[in-house]
């Protein structure tokens, strides 16, 4: 299972760990992923993701799920993401 945030595309970082003689060996920053269960109020449904923490409050800063998809760009979405979005935006267009 890949290193990376399914709805804002964040992923593994490489830097160095730097000793007190300042000697650097290299390391690599993981970021902070969590499975959750998040609802879509349009669909009345809920999906499982893969989310850093970053981007969990994000969703939540942003009013939830249908409108993180909906202002995010297809590129940092993945193949699941993408999928909830046709459904919303499909949703919108019945609405319509």
């Amino acid at each position: 299972m890949s290193r990376i945030c399914e709805l804002t595309g964040k992923s593994r970082q490489t830097g160095h760990n730097v000793s007190h003689a300042k000697n650097r060996t290299k390391r690599v920053f993981l970021p902070n992923l969590q499975n959750v269960t998040l609802m879509s109020e349009s669909l009345d449904r809920s999906f499982k993701f893969r989310v850093s923490t970053y981007g969990l409050r994000s969703v939540e800063h942003n009013g939830g799920l249908d409108n993180w998809l909906l202002k995010t760009a297809d590129a940092n979405l993945s193949a699941n993401a993408l999928k909830v979005k046709r459904e919303l935006k499909k949703k919108q267009a019945e609405a319509a």
